[in-house]
């Protein structure tokens, strides 16, 4: 693994959390800062040197994916920072996890991890066949795991590259060594075009300061920084933050609103696990720059990307930097 892309501490990098499921809601305070004239959308895929997940520069790497536990006694989380794009799913009993993607930058750590979900091989299927880390899983869906597109990478596959931290307490202490995992897996592939387009804002949209979306037991607030140039990052009423006191924030936030249904599987406590459906079409919130724009999203099949385009069907423009995707409810 190339040592170069070790990155600075976590919460240095902007970055972000987000959520969602049940249903969002939006409002306007101060004036956001002055938009950018209206261009064309850049595609990362045709600049030479920019990441196909941020619009950044960044080499060509491996994908690397990270199921991040997300109950307030997780938090605050460690190497979040530092990921190019931040998913959020449902999960039992109304609360949320994250599926962070890595393949610019590499934390040192990263955690705490936890269990996937049957959703995560629908969704992983257009990052080609990237590893995914995470501690385990119900034991049917396992080998559904391990027979999908992707690296399967759970802490009995690749027990070097996980570590237990002693002072927090288990099940939300177990951290994951990035280049450890990569090393554990070869054959991931690098990252390659997902279908995000990144360049200057599309024309219109409304000014927000901030944009709350709800699961029923968590509450995500993304609030506009003029100063900052990113949406600062809420949980459950509180300012998120990572274990060296860096502030989460995304440059583009994308509330994509989806279907979420029961799946086959439960947790021990008997909850059904909800799944979600990030193949098809619908619509979007897309926020950038102080604004909200509506959106539609389009994924015809799981080993296609996920392209965003305008009402009017025009390609739809992120900021360059960390992405968040909340996978909420129609």
């Amino acid at each position: 693994m190339d040592a170069k892309r070790r990155s600075r501490p976590a919460g240095r990098i902007v970055t972000a959390a987000a959520a969602a499921v049940l249903f969002g809601c939006s409002g306007s305070g101060s004036e956001p800062s002055p938009r950018p004239t209206p261009a064309p959308p850049v595609s990362a895929a045709g600049q030479q040197g920019l990441s196909y997940f941020t619009g950044l520069p960044a080499r060509s790497a491996p994908v690397l994916a990270v199921k991040i536990d997300n109950v307030l006694p997780a938090r605050p989380h460690t190497g979040l920072a530092e990921a190019d794009i931040v998913y959020v799913e449902q999960v039992e009993a109304g609360q949320s996890r994250l599926l962070a993607i890595y393949s610019s930058r590499l934390p040192e750590k990263v955690g705490p991890v936890r269990s996937a979900r049957e959703s995560d091989i629908e969704l992983l299927g257009q990052f080609g066949r990237a590893a995914l880390a995470y501690s385990g899983s119900h034991s049917a869906l396992s080998p559904l795991i391990h027979a999908a597109p992707l690296v399967a990478l759970a802490q009995g596959d690749a027990p070097q590259a996980y570590v237990r931290d002693r002072t927090r307490l288990a099940p939300h202490n177990l951290y994951l060594d990035p280049e450890r995992a990569l090393a554990a897996a070869p054959q991931a592939t690098t990252a390659g075009d997902i279908g995000f387009r990144f360049g200057a804002a599309p024309a219109g949209g409304t000014p927000v300061s901030e944009h709350t979306v709800r699961f029923p037991a968590a509450r995500f607030t993304f609030t506009w920084s003029g100063t900052e140039r990113r949406w600062l990052v809420g949980m459950d009423g509180v300012a998120a933050r990572t274990t060296d006191g860096g502030r989460l924030g995304a440059s583009t936030v994308v509330v994509q609103y989806v279907d979420i249904h029961p799946s086959r599987f439960s947790d021990r406590g008997g909850s059904v696990s909800p799944y979600t459906e990030s193949v098809g079409a619908g619509s979007a919130l897309v926020l950038r720059d102080g604004r909200s724009h509506d959106a539609r999203w389009s994924r015809p099949t799981a080993a296609s990307g996920t392209s965003f385009t305008t009402t009017t069907g025009q390609p739809l423009a992120f900021a360059p930097g960390q992405v968040w995707v909340v996978l909420a409810a129609r």
